[in-house]
């Protein structure tokens, strides 16, 4: 099995992707959207960490959380987080789950792992926000980003860190290796 090894470091701002079970779509349905932000909710009252950005799609998430100084467990706050949400969801799709998956007492929700990168700069820190507000563009669930429901983009642009027409007039300049590190 390979050893996973993750960046732990304190006060650090994150990127992550989450991925549902077999790519179901079910991340968008009122339900889950609730059950995810009293997750959240439940999660940062004991393990602060605070949002930067965030898109939610059918069948997977994007975000930026920033920890607080002295903290560098991410880990701990998306277990919590999935498996409050599983308990809520865990109805909401109705699969066979493997051998593995159920003698591990998974649910047929999330994808094992999560994805996890370490910003390293403010270039980079904008790249990944960019990237992650134009995600519901590129995967064609709407014609520009502010249009997507599920997402931070219209917060930062009403706290004017980014223009209203943002990313109406075609895709931005994102380098290639954001969000597929």
């Amino acid at each position: 099995m390979p050893n996973y090894r993750r960046p732990w470091i304190a006060g650090g701002t994150y990127f992550f992707t989450l991925v549902t079970h077999q790519r179901h779509q079910w991340l968008c349905h009122p339900a889950a959207r609730r059950a995810l932000r009293e997750a959240i909710l439940t999660t940062r009252h004991s393990w602060p960490f605070v949002i930067e950005a965030w898109v939610l799609l059918p069948d997977h998430l994007h975000c930026i959380w920033t920890l607080p100084e002295g903290d560098a467990d991410n880990a701990v706050r998306w277990k919590r987080i999935k498996q409050m949400v599983s308990q809520r969801c865990n109805g909401m799709i109705t699969t066979t789950l493997s051998d593995s998956r159920a003698s591990r007492g998974e649910t047929a929700l999330w994808q094992r792992r999560f994805w996890e990168h370490l910003i390293r700069d403010e270039t980079d820190f904008k790249q990944h926000c960019d990237y992650i507000h134009y995600n519901p563009v590129k995967h064609g669930y709407c014609l520009y980003p502010a249009q997507w429901p599920y997402s931070t983009l219209k917060r930062l642009i009403r706290r004017g860190r980014y223009p209203g027409n943002w990313g109406i007039n075609g895709k931005p300049q994102i380098a290639g290796d954001v969000g597929h590190e």
